[in-house]
């Protein structure tokens, strides 16, 4: 089993509460944000068995969430840190919420979170907040690091690519679709463009292997999820 095999359990749960949910954002597993203006920020880190590890990452995202949830298998027999009083009493010291997720993808609430006034990270929880806007539909299951994360600059290249597919163009062609289409050409992180002549643009070969590897997210890009 794998960590995002909760991924979808546990993002059925928070919509219910009324959280738009999106995986792997800015190294969370998991971020929720509600509709009101700021919004709420919560933050799940997801792994197969409750442990130390997964209380660490929890401290690490509180200075950029309003709520942290931990979420985990529950072990088989019971006896799993789940069952430990001492693990519960730290979460709920933390002020965690805990989430117990079955086989059949049933979640338990074992701990609710508790409102504390962490230190804030104003920076951080912006960025966050402006990632999880601007990435187009869920693309990525929280709780997988071993594939690139599809991130909302890696989702507009891809528009970029996509109309540069039928030939050259220029970057204010492309402008529509991408309104950081410019800076995106002239940054070419991933390499997929190059300047055919003066103001125009080509892509190369790994841009077209690109578009080959990711035919779901062009489609994501232009709008139909």
């Amino acid at each position: 089993m794998l960590e995002t095999s909760l991924y979808g359990p546990v993002k059925a749960f928070l919509q219910d509460l009324g959280f738009v949910v999106k995986g792997e954002i800015g190294g969370c597993d998991l971020l929720a944000l509600s509709e009101d203006s700021p919004p709420i920020v919560v933050i799940c880190e997801l792994k197969l068995k409750f442990n130390l590890e997964l209380v660490l990452q929890g401290v690490d995202r509180m200075a950029a969430s309003d709520e942290v949830w931990l979420a985990a298998c529950m072990s088989a027999r019971g006896k799993g840190r789940e069952s430990d009083a001492r693990f519960r009493n730290l979460c709920r010291r933390l002020g965690f919420g805990l989430l117990g997720v079955y086989p059949n993808g049933k979640v338990d609430v074992l701990l609710r979170p508790t409102a504390l006034t962490p230190r804030r990270d104003p920076k951080r929880r912006s960025r966050l907040i402006d990632e999880h806007r601007r990435r187009q539909g869920d693309p990525v299951a929280g709780g997988g690091s071993r594939n690139p994360i599809m991130t909302a600059y890696r989702q507009e290249a891809l528009t970029c690519a996509a109309a540069l597919a039928d030939g050259r163009k220029r970057p204010r062609d492309l402008k529509p679709a991408s309104p950081n289409a410019s800076k995106i050409l002239q940054r070419n992180v991933y390499g997929w463009f190059i300047r055919a002549d003066r103001g125009i643009y080509d892509l190369t070969d790994t841009g077209r292997e690109a578009l080959i590897r990711w035919p779901q997210q062009r489609l994501v890009s232009d709008g139909a999820e």
